[in-house]
């Protein structure tokens, strides 16, 4: 399993109060001052969310209504804190929620060229639904136990470098071209001599050289320092552009007008209904799978999981899951999610719903304080998606890689998730990959009918464009 920067604590049967009892904090080796601190590396890493979001979710729809930015991020971060506590209290897990970036560009970038803003809105809370009955059911987690424990170590790995991918690009220190080839650089024109991508290696060296050393708080005090040194940096070269937005004004009033802006009308005389059911099967696939494999993901990191991949209050987690899309889309801020930016949190020895309880206040807090929110500036954040990233990878060593019918399915995930920027593309890869591979290489009866049925969807998935030509959506 991945080593955390410090060594837990031995479990113990004696809780030392409500709070550690409810919680199972000393049960799983942790303690309330690891907790505090992983909920709030959590929250630092995850904040950039309530600046992003509202300029992913700027897109004029087919109306040419464009949502106000600074509605958007306070219903981002109301979201973002109203999921993430009831995630933690309900499963007791560390995981936080927020809106899920595929899904917001999704939206913006496809769905709104043919509805409207309120309409959107509307589609995810229909996927949320769908989800909830789903895990509410029991199929939700009957499709999970079908994935071959390879795929879900796979999983893992996939959403390691798709973390790390985030954090370089974040940072700058990976760049597109716009060009056929090469599609990607390092930094400008080969470059990375700039003052944010200093910032950014300066960290993740603090960070790296910490977590061997297995210094307590390792990956926050490497955040903090970062931002210290970028703050100093940005005295002495204000033009450099180190990202940071504070502009001096510390509380505003969070603007929560599109509470409720949703529009399930839906002008059927201007959108066929096939454009309707694709939009939703699409926002279903990306997040129930995308859901599933950062909790895999997660669960594995926090030493959580079973031999199967399965994780305690499975069911719960699951079906919070598909709360947040109703909620997130009630807010008009996307889908709320899992985040794979938990796993700073976990990084730092986070095990329980107790550090996710503190990420959701902060969020909260953050509706009031959203200047503060952007004080850490990007490039220092990403350097802590690297250093996850970098300890997420070691999940592949339990992996026997001997048989090529394991070896391509991982190796499609795992590589697929970061060059789409999409952990359900990577995952329906594996799917896919998997079941051909293996079927016809006489092994077709080792495959569970669920995985069948879930191939079969990612291939509609994969497909959807042709077929919407071809139903003429």
């Amino acid at each position: 399993m991945t080593t955390a920067p410090s060594p837990a604590p031995a479990p113990t049967d004696e809780p030392a109060n409500a709070l550690d009892r409810f919680f199972e904090i000393s049960r799983r080796g942790s303690t309330i001052g690891t907790e505090i601190r992983g909920g709030l590396v959590t929250f630092v890493t995850m904040a950039y969310i309530v600046i992003l979001n509202p300029i992913i979710l700027a897109t004029p729809d087919v109306a040419g209504n464009t949502l106000p930015g600074g509605a958007v991020a306070a219903a981002t971060a109301l979201t973002a804190g109203v999921m993430t506590i009831l995630f933690g209290l309900t499963t007791r897990l560390p995981f936080a929620f927020a809106a899920g970036l595929g899904i917001n560009a999704f939206l913006a970038f496809t769905v709104v060229g043919t509805v409207t803003w309120p309409e959107a809105m509307a589609l995810v809370m229909i996927n949320g639904v769908i989800i909830v009955l789903l895990a509410a059911t029991g199929l939700r987690k009957l499709i999970f136990d079908a994935v071959p424990v390879q795929l879900k170590l796979a999983i893992t790995v996939g959403i390691g470098l798709f973390i790390a991918f985030i954090g370089f690009v974040n940072a700058g220190f990976v760049t597109s071209t716009k060009n056929a080839s090469p599609p990607v650089d390092l930094g400008i024109g080969g470059s990375v001599a700039s003052l944010a991508t200093l910032m950014f290696v300066v960290t993740l060296m603090i960070g790296g050289v910490l977590i061997a050393l297995r210094v307590k708080g390792a990956i926050l005090i490497a955040l903090v320092g970062g931002t210290v040194l970028a703050a100093i940096a940005n005295l002495i070269w204000p033009t450099e552009g180190l990202g940071f937005a504070f502009s001096g004004s510390i509380v505003s009033v969070p603007d929560l007008s599109l509470i409720g802006q949703v529009d399930f009308g839906f002008d059927f005389a201007k959108v066929g209904g096939v454009t309707l059911v694709m939009f939703v099967f699409t926002l279903l696939f990306s997040n129930f799978f995308d859901a599933m494999g950062t909790m895999t993901g997660l669960a594995k990191e926090a030493d959580l999981a079973d031999e199967k991949g399965d994780f305690p209050r499975i069911k719960s987690a699951l079906v919070v899951e598909g709360v947040g899309a109703i909620v997130g889309g009630g807010t008009s801020s996307s889908s709320a999610t899992v985040f794979v930016e938990s796993g700073s949190g976990i990084g730092e020895g986070a095990r329980t719903g107790f550090a996710t309880t503190i990420t959701g206040v902060l969020f909260l807090l953050a509706m009031f304080f959203t200047p503060l929110t952007s004080l850490v500036p990007s490039a220092v954040a990403a350097a802590a998606l690297v250093l996850v990233g970098a300890m997420m990878l070691s999940q592949i060593k339990n992996i026997d890689l001997s048989d090529f019918r394991v070896l391509l399915p991982v190796f499609l995930t795992v590589t697929v998730m970061p060059m789409t920027y999409s952990i359900a593309n990577g995952i329906g890869a594996g799917f896919v990959s998997w079941i051909v591979v293996n079927a016809f290489s006489g092994r077709a009866k080792t495959i569970h009918p669920l995985l069948w049925v879930v191939g079969v969807g990612f291939v509609l998935f994969f497909a959807r464009g042709p077929i919407e030509a071809l139903l003429g959506a």
